[in-house]
């Protein structure tokens, strides 16, 4: 990873694990100010999990194929392919990620074949929703954090499996119809809207947003996002209740901000999603970051 620019953010290791292709760390960042920095990776696939909120505003293009002023959204997964420059801007602010490197003569051995990244695969690398993903680099970062038995044979295997799920949502890119889905300034008022109110808005309040009936709007979004509406509305809430965790905030104030019926059913939900509980997360989120 290299930045650029007049501010340099600082990067820490925390813990590493690697066997033959890949190569998995816990990483912190300390950006002291908003930040424009370029990242690069070689010939290997670097996947990044943000383990704690990225900072407000992080955004992503490929100045080399875009040029400098198209920026998309990072999620809370991202994929840079080798050989590709990624030019991330965004605030200020402390992070930890899992950032796993998988080289890529593994992943198209696994795959069958080399992988298209042509515009609609990269802008999708930039926020990738699958599960099936997610929940794989969150047992690289348990096997990172705390190495088992056979530790490195097992980081071997789930590389193997995440090479493998990256190479299913390759496909399933491709596979997406070409139109249908969602303008560009739609999904942008879908992302503000979640960013400016954490209550869950209701699908009759985006689409109306839109312009759209309930039926278009479900059906464009998962062209465009590969995922559904209401699983992309949760995805993000779980960012935000991270962010407000991290601030300090207690557990029953954000549940009920969050428009939950109570904080045990905001702890059900958040440990659905991030796979620990909301005062679990803030405590290993604050002994990472310490």
């Amino acid at each position: 990873m290299i930045a650029t620019e007049a501010v340099r953010p600082t990067m820490c290791i925390d813990a590493h694990l690697e066997t033959e292709g890949v190569r998995a760390e816990i990483v912190r960042f300390d950006i002291p100010e908003p930040t424009d920095s370029r990242h690069a990776v070689g010939k290997g696939y670097h996947v990044n999990m943000c383990l704690t909120p990225r900072p407000l505003q992080s955004r992503g293009g490929y100045r080399r194929r875009w040029g400098p002023h198209r920026l998309e959204r990072l999620g809370d997964i991202f994929v840079l392919p080798p050989g590709e420059e990624l030019f991330v801007k965004g605030g200020s602010g402390r992070q930890a990620s899992l950032i796993c490197t998988i080289g890529a003569g593994l992943v198209h051995e696994l795959v069958g074949r080399e992988l298209t990244w042509d515009d609609p695969h990269l802008a999708a690398a930039l926020d990738i929703s699958s599960a099936q993903m997610r929940a794989l680099l969150f047992r690289i970062t348990a096997e990172v954090r705390h190495p088992g038995l056979a530790a490195h044979r097992m980081l071997g295997f789930l590389g193997c499996e995440l090479a493998i799920e990256l190479g299913r949502h390759c496909i399933e890119v491709a596979e997406r119809p070409v139109t249908g889905g969602l303008s560009g300034w739609r999904l942008r008022l879908i992302d503000e809207r979640l960013a400016d109110d954490v209550s869950a808005p209701g699908l009759e309040e985006l689409a109306a947003l839109c312009a759209l009936s309930v039926r278009q709007l479900t059906r464009g979004f998962r062209v465009s996002r590969a995922c559904s509406i209401g699983d992309y509305v949760e995805q993000r809430r779980m960012e935000a209740a991270k962010r407000l965790l991290m601030q300090g905030e207690s557990v029953k104030t954000i549940a009920f901000s969050m428009g939950f019926a109570s904080p045990s059913s905001f702890t059900f939900a958040f440990r659905r999603s991030v796979g620990a509980s909301p005062s679990s997360f803030r405590q290993r989120q604050g002994r990472v970051l310490a």
